[in-house]
């Protein structure tokens, strides 16, 4: 840009020219002025490196040059003695003009400015529109049933030149150009354009159109087109529900689901079929008993749903069966099932994994569980006589039981006073394994036949008597104990009655029975002061102070292990 300043240089100039031509003064020189041209106006693209240089007149030679930018840019002026230098167009959404001044210095310290006017234009790259949706399963791809919910991805879309990668888009607008009108009351500026496909006596097809429009103004847009069922050939939804592993005689939960989107399609005719016995079969929620497996074994249970214009869709799952294993500890005896309100008998497909639905007693149920002896749930005793000897298991005079499942062999208490009566009672007492306090030899609470009623006193009394002609009878640890409870008795004491009579009134409750193991609570000067006993009015566990009066029920042999 070319200033009034420059050209009154030049009239000045030729005015002194004139005046030398005509024998004036030659004392006036260029040098008393400075004057500087920053150049022409001109424009620029977005991105690019823009060059600045300048000329001046006048001033000594030594001159000192400086560039300045408003708005602010980041000039690059690595040598002040020459007016050249740069800087980067900036990327802007519209165009903006920029003012670039330029100031030169003299050796005197006179000055002279002037600017140019540089315009950057923005280099947009257009945006790309994009839509993706998924293919139904089972359906070709553009085909989808009637009456579903599609969801349209516009998100897809992008800005190559987006200042904000993750925000390249500002603005999306579905329009749809055929079919049915599936827009009512539907968000149509949005990345996702969530429809429902219309249902009809025949097939149709849709058509959709996504414009999407960038920071800088730019659009672009796509289509796509699918094509809807008719009401007649949409299939019900299915789902056979998840494969399972379970042991033979366990229950194969059954948790199907089945809808169609056709209301007229309405009722759906259910029926599961397979190899196994299934309870209801004609119904959504059902189950079938593990059959008997000698090996590893899987079956296929087929959930079949047909519909009323005659569409019949099948699903299946698979189920793997193993025998169940020799096991070393009792169940629990637990057969009642609990919904969120209440316990039922029931199978409770919508509570799965309960005690009541997996293990020995629910085997012992279904009939396929093998016992040498007898016992509820899945419970296995056989009756001893006073010399070890086996009894049927009616019988009514027996002196132990031997649990089958931990082989371990009970002592059984007696309704008649004596040496095994369920009414003594003992304070706990050992000399060794005592966790530092032996215990109180005679508890002021007990009651028995001995001279001491304690725990040790009781152990060798009945090892010096010989019960069941064996010597070497001790008191339960915890976990020998608390296999004996049968937690499915709510009513009386919690051990199977025709086996361990006289075990104690729950209305006396609690009925405790000591445990060989010391307690880590209630420890004074480094040793147990309490030891563990087991409440078989409730099932609990907890920790006695020794010299409390409690009942025994002593064991020999088992499981190593146990």
């Amino acid at each position: 840009m070319i200033r009034s300043g420059f050209h009154l240089f030049c009239i000045v100039g030729l005015l002194l020219l004139v005046s030398s031509c005509g024998g004036g003064s030659d004392d006036s020189s260029d040098s008393a002025s400075l004057f500087v041209n920053a150049g022409a106006d001109r424009s620029v693209s977005e991105g690019v490196s823009v060059s600045l240089t300048a000329e001046s007149r006048g001033g000594t030679d030594d001159l000192a040059w400086r560039w300045i930018a408003s708005p602010a840019l980041t000039i690059l002026h690595e040598d002040n003695t020459v007016p050249d230098a740069s800087f980067v167009a900036p990327t802007i959404s519209t165009a903006r003009e920029y003012t670039l001044t330029v100031t030169v210095t003299d050796s005197t310290g006179r000055t002279a400015s002037d600017s140019t006017v540089i315009t950057v234009q923005p280099d947009n790259a257009s945006p790309v529109a994009d839509i993706s949706l998924s293919a139904w399963e089972g359906l070709a791809a553009g085909l989808y049933p009637a009456g579903v919910t599609l969801t349209l991805d516009g998100s897809g879309s992008s800005d190559a030149d987006a200042s904000n990668p993750s925000s390249q888009i500002t603005d999306y607008l579905w329009t749809q150009t055929e079919g049915t009108d599936v827009l009512q009351d539907v968000m149509t500026e949005q990345s996702q354009l969530v429809i429902t496909t219309p249902i009809a006596s025949a097939r149709q097809n849709l058509a959709f159109t996504l414009q999407v429009t960038d920071e800088e103004g730019a659009t672009d847009e796509t289509s796509i087109a699918i094509t809807i069922q008719s009401a007649s050939e949409t299939l019900p939804v299915i789902d056979a529900g998840v494969s399972q592993a379970v042991f033979s005689g366990e229950p194969v939960i059954l948790e199907g689901t089945a809808f169609t989107t056709i209301p007229s399609a309405n009722p759906l005719a259910i029926r599961w079929e397979a190899d196994s016995a299934i309870q209801s079969s004609n119904s959504l929620s059902t189950y079938a008993i593990a059959p008997l497996v000698e090996a590893y074994s899987e079956r296929v249970f087929t959930l079949t749903v047909t519909d009323a214009n005659g569409n019949q869709v099948t699903d299946s799952l698979r189920v793997a069966i193993r025998p169940y294993p020799v096991s070393l500890m009792n169940d629990t005896g637990v057969s009642s099932q609990a919904t969120d309100t209440a316990l039922t008998t029931n199978q409770q497909n919508l509570w799965p994994g309960q005690d009541a639905q997996r293990g020995g007693d629910v085997i012992h149920q279904a009939g396929l569980l093998e016992k040498a002896g007898q016992g509820d749930a899945g419970f296995d005793f056989t009756k001893l006589n006073s010399n070890g000897d086996e009894q049927d298991a009616a019988s009514g005079t027996f002196s132990c039981v031997r649990d089958n499942v931990t082989g371990l062999v009970w002592e059984v208490k007696t309704a008649a006073a004596g040496l095994h009566s369920a009414a003594n009672t003992y304070s706990w007492y050992r000399t060794e394994d005592n966790g530092g306090f032996e215990g109180d030899i005679n508890g002021s609470a007990t009651a028995c036949t001995l001279t001491n009623c304690n725990t040790q006193a009781f152990v060798d009394q009945v090892n010096l008597q010989g019960l069941c002609g064996f010597y070497d009878w001790r008191l339960p640890t915890h976990r020998e104990l608390m296999s004996l409870v049968h937690f499915g008795i709510t009513d009386a004491a919690m051990i199977d009655p025709d086996f361990y009579p006289n075990t104690g009134d729950i209305a006396a409750q609690p009925l405790w029975y000591w445990t060989a193991n010391p307690g880590a609570d209630g420890v004074q000067d480094d040793s147990a002061q309490n030891a563990w006993a087991i409440d078989f009015a409730s099932g609990v566990d907890n920790f006695l102070n020794k010299s409390e009066a409690a009942r025994i029920r002593l064991v020999r042999a088992g499981r190593e292990g146990l």
